[in-house]
């Protein structure tokens, strides 16, 4: 990745630069806000020297000599003085956290519409609460610092500066003993920021780790309760959620120590102040008005210094979420679209593979060097046992992963030519593994179709044989089916999946084990109505049971990723070779004894 060198605030102000407006009129706030909060003082030390001087008072020489004039005079800036300050900070806190919400909202965005380009085998290396926990749990931690941490570390800096001024040229001689313990301050800060930035790295990922844990178990509810592990899973969770604990407690143990640590070298300036100064007083070197500005405004400059621990704290945490939210916006993306457009009307439907060979990363390769032809408009049948690689052919043909070398076209164009957009909605597919949405049975079917009429849904239900059991559940077509269609049964699951891909209506049909979730008498059905949606489409059919397939216009035997006989039904019996060999066990055993 080529930006993980780079310090995360560095990644954070690239990626904002869209919002340097907002920071820019959010940062102005927060400084004329500090500005107006740091007059008060200011006033208090003219009203001293108000009291005390009288008609000598620096007031006077604006033109106001009257005590009660000079007076009246403060009152009036202290309410306009105060009033800015409140309106300032009216606007600094609506700003920065509306700042905060909406670079919450689009990073988060940003992220998601990144990693859904990223090839599946990102995804089948990396735990799914690993991904949550980067995309909600820390950019959350982000748009807290953002919300306040971000206008602390800015009126801290003016605080510094405005006051250091006033010192300087209040009081020269005793504005460096003042300011003396500052670059310890600093020092101290920065010495904390190193030391905290490992530690809180190490508690965001002990967070992705507790929220993997959590979303594997929550998936895999029914396992653990019918293997009756509650009471093992209760322990890895107290495993990771302690290793959570105590990695936060090193942090904390550090963090806290920050400022006891501020508050002694603050008593140092503070305390200096106070002598020294009253010593000028008494020379008469230093005005008893400006001893009281000096006094006030110390006090005003060192303690909002003890918060700075917690500022920091703030920072460090969204510094460790920044770096895992910009590592995850920067992972590179493998496989890309092509330009050449594929309008649905025009595919024919001709697939050829010619010496395709892949290899899942780590492993032996799955296909290798494989060539055959899937005619236009044609149904075609691969069989073959556990790991010959039927399914992985479905892959690469929906390009969920990349060839490592060979050819695969449609129609003659290469498929890393064709915009991925274009390909995928070429293809329906029907997988063993059926995913349906938490939503509707309405929202499941016209998934990726949402512009279907009733009717076309109800016309594609029934093709699948799923509009009869539909009609008979509580509110029919708008039942809920619950996460991943838990409320469903395998058969009607499976319908629904098929409903979905009819109503899709694609020139080319994949069905990897489209039936293998229901029962003989809807497979049946199931198939009456596949012989009606497969005429006249490309239809590649991936089967176990050899009595789904044995109508296809071409068989394709696979074994160890080779090809190693093809024909149709009749011809590979009469070769007696593999095929003919599965097809005589599966007659001969009423519920097949062979899996693939």
């Amino acid at each position: 990745m080529a930006h993980t060198s780079r310090h995360p605030l560095q990644r954070l102000i690239h990626y904002g630069r869209a919002y340097r407006v907002q920071v820019w009129q959010a940062t102005l706030c927060s400084i004329l806000n500090k500005i107006f909060d740091l007059a008060p003082p200011l006033l208090i030390g003219a009203a001293v020297d108000v009291v005390v001087q009288k008609q000598d008072s620096w007031i006077a020489r604006l033109g106001v000599t009257g005590v009660v004039g000079q007076l009246g005079l403060l009152t009036l800036l202290s309410f306009i003085i105060w009033g800015l300050e409140s309106l300032f900070e009216y606007a600094y806190a609506r700003l920065w956290r509306n700042l905060a919400q909406r670079i919450q909202h689009d990073l988060r965005l940003d992220v998601y519409a990144h990693v859904q380009e990223l090839e599946m085998e990102y995804f089948e290396t990396r735990s799914t609460g690993r991904l949550m926990s980067i995309v909600n749990d820390d950019i959350n931690q982000l748009e807290r610092f953002l919300d306040y941490g971000a206008n602390e570390v800015l009126q801290v800096t003016a605080t510094v500066v405005i006051i250091g001024g006033i010192f300087f040229y209040l009081a020269p001689t005793v504005a460096w003993i003042a300011m003396l313990p500052m670059p310890f301050i600093l020092w101290g800060s920065i010495a904390f920021q190193k030391l905290l930035a490992p530690r809180y790295a190490d508690v965001r990922e002990q967070a992705s780790l507790l929220n993997s844990r959590l979303s594997n178990n929550f998936s895999g509810i029914m396992t653990i309760k019918s293997f009756v592990t509650e009471a093992y899973e209760i322990e890895r969770i107290r495993r990771e959620s302690e290793a959570y604990r105590k990695s936060n407690q090193r942090a904390i143990a550090l963090s806290s120590a920050f400022t006891p640590l501020i508050r002694i070298l603050i008593l140092i300036g503070f305390t200096t102040t106070l002598f020294f100064g009253g010593i000028a007083v008494v020379r008469g070197t230093l005005s008893v008005g400006n001893y009281s500005v000096l006094v006030y405004l110390i006090q005003r400059l060192l303690w909002p210094l003890t918060r700075l621990g917690e500022t920091l704290d703030q920072y460090q945490r969204a510094m460790a979420s920044t770096n895992r939210v910009m590592d995850l916006l920067d992972t590179p993306i493998a496989i890309h679209s092509g330009r050449t457009p594929l309008p649905l009307h025009t595919v024919q439907g001709e697939i050829v593979l010619q010496n395709v060979s892949f290899a899942y990363q780590g492993r032996s390769p799955v296909v290798k060097n494989l060539s055959l032809t899937i005619p236009a408009g044609k149904t075609i049948a691969i069989v073959g046992s556990t790991g010959s690689g039927k399914s992985t052919l479905v892959k690469l043909l929906l390009r969920l992963y990349e060839i490592d070398s060979g050819c695969i076209t449609l129609d003659g164009i290469n498929l890393q030519d064709i915009q991925l957009r274009d390909l995928r909605r070429a293809i329906g597919l029907v997988s063993q593994d059926v995913f349906l949405f938490h939503g509707t049975v309405w929202e499941n079917i016209t998934y990726g179709t949402p512009e279907a009429t009733f009717q076309e849904v109800v016309a594609a239900a029934k093709i699948a044989e799923a509009h009869e059991f539909i009609e008979a559940l509580p509110q029919g077509y708008d039942t809920i089916v619950g996460e991943r269609g838990q409320k469903l049964s395998g058969g009607q699951r499976q319908r629904l999946a098929i409903a979905r891909a009819v109503l899709k209506n694609p020139p080319i049909l994949i069905l990897d084990e489209a039936t293998s979730a229901v029962d003989n008498e809807t497979e049946a059905a199931i198939q009456r109505s596949l012989e009606r949606i497969t005429q006249n489409r490309t239809t590649i059919a991936i089967a176990h049971r050899l009595s789904t397939i044995r109508n296809a216009d071409h068989i394709y035997v696979m074994e160890a990723g080779e090809l190693i006989e093809a024909g149709r039904h009749e011809e590979l019996l009469e070769q007696n070779g593999v095929y003919a060999s599965l097809w005589r066990v599966q007659m001969g055993i009423k519920h097949g004894g062979w899996e693939g």
